[in-house]
């Protein structure tokens, strides 16, 4: 028994090694991105090469997962999807009982590494609003609109809890965006957003005292230079002095005299602009958008609608992912802690991402197998 599970393991390893399914242009700017993440890692943590290898292998570990998940078709994968989306959420609720962290309990210590279970959700929320939506009739009816605002309302509200607000409005995101791609009519979308805004009120109630202060903070930094506003002035600063052409890198100061908190990983962007310039912060972006349309055209290109829903909000959230994270750089949104996707040091983060990107080559892969 062992001998046949270990022999069809070799076997099933040898195809991912000698065939796989990778999208070219999107593999390269996933490593490319990549590349200047630990480029700007290494001059954010002062050349500390520990801190550029451990995220290093992060990447390792979640290019292994992407070729490994490339191999899965569409199909399997949405078999599997209930399956998950109960699992990721299950652990949600073991992170609610038995979870760690300062002030806010977001992981699992599992002996060896600190597991944060909110990122599965990232993937998994689109993988189960899009397996909901296949087989029905589409755009959807209310009723199953509704059906999908309950699975997305439950680990957003366990993550949220956490609390991770940040996070929660990613996971919310990925889910409403699966339900956007399935044709919701625009007069419905301003209806559902006409009613979160009046909500707004009742959500202000229900938030913690310091996502209230970052809210305010937004508004006027300058009411408190010294505490609440610190992360926005400086960051502002570090991004308005790298000019035009920026200072060089590993020339930055705002991040080498710790002025800039959370250099590192929130606010990386404000050291990639303070060193590289407007020049380097187009060409960032320029590649975000080459991987974004890059997604957009693998979901176009799907033949069902489960991989089509999927791909379009794998590639939608990854969009919200770099629109956030600049936006809180910028002093535009207030600080939520979302990370610049393959620049910020994380690892689950990383590895989801990647696994996400798995998705998606799997739906490449198969796009003219399945009807």
């Amino acid at each position: 028994m062992i001998g046949t599970v270990y022999a069809r393991m070799r076997r099933f390893l040898r195809r991912i090694m000698t065939r796989p399914r990778i999208d070219l242009p999107l593999a390269t700017g996933l490593f490319l991105l990549a590349m200047v993440g630990l480029v700007t890692l290494y001059s954010a943590g002062g050349g500390d090469l520990g801190l550029v290898g451990g995220q290093a292998a992060r990447f390792v570990l979640g290019a292994a997962l992407l070729l490994l998940i490339s191999r899965i078709a569409p199909t399997v994968l949405r078999s599997w999807t209930p399956w998950l989306y109960a699992g990721s959420t299950a652990l949600l609720v073991l992170v609610a009982i038995l979870g760690e962290g300062r002030g806010a309990y977001r992981w699992l210590d599992l002996g060896f590494m600190r597991f944060q279970p909110s990122e599965l959700l990232k993937l998994t929320m689109p993988m189960m609003v899009a397996w909901y939506l296949h087989p029905r009739q589409l755009p959807p009816s209310w009723k199953d609109m509704a059906v999908v605002g309950i699975l997305i309302a439950i680990p957003a509200g366990l993550i949220a809890e956490q609390p991770d607000l940040g996070t929660a409005l990613l996971v919310t995101g990925a889910g409403a965006f699966a339900l956007f791609l399935a044709g919701v009519a625009w007069w419905r979308i301003g209806l559902l957003a006409g009613i979160a805004a009046a909500m707004v009120p009742i959500g202000w109630h229900f938030m913690h005292q310091y996502q209230r202060d970052r809210v305010l903070t937004l508004l006027n930094p300058e009411a408190d230079p010294l505490g609440n506003g610190w992360h926005i002035i400086q960051s502002q600063i570090a991004v308005g002095s790298g000019g035009i052409f920026g200072k060089g890198w590993m020339h930055g100061t705002q991040s080498r005299l710790d002025f800039l908190p959370e250099h590192t990983t929130d606010f990386i962007f404000a050291v990639f602009s303070e060193e590289f310039g407007l020049v380097g912060v187009v060409a960032l972006l320029a590649l975000y958008a080459f991987i974004i349309g890059r997604c957009l055209w693998i979901a176009m290109e799907a033949r069902d609608t489960y991989s089509r829903l999927l791909a379009g909000a794998i590639g939608m959230s990854f969009f919200v992912y770099v629109f956030v994270n600049g936006g809180m750089i910028a002093g535009m949104l207030p600080v939520v802690g979302v990370p610049l996707p393959f620049v910020s040091y994380g690892g689950t983060s990383a590895v989801s991402l990647l696994s996400g990107f798995g998705v998606l080559m799997s739906i490449h892969a198969n796009r003219k197998m399945h009807d």
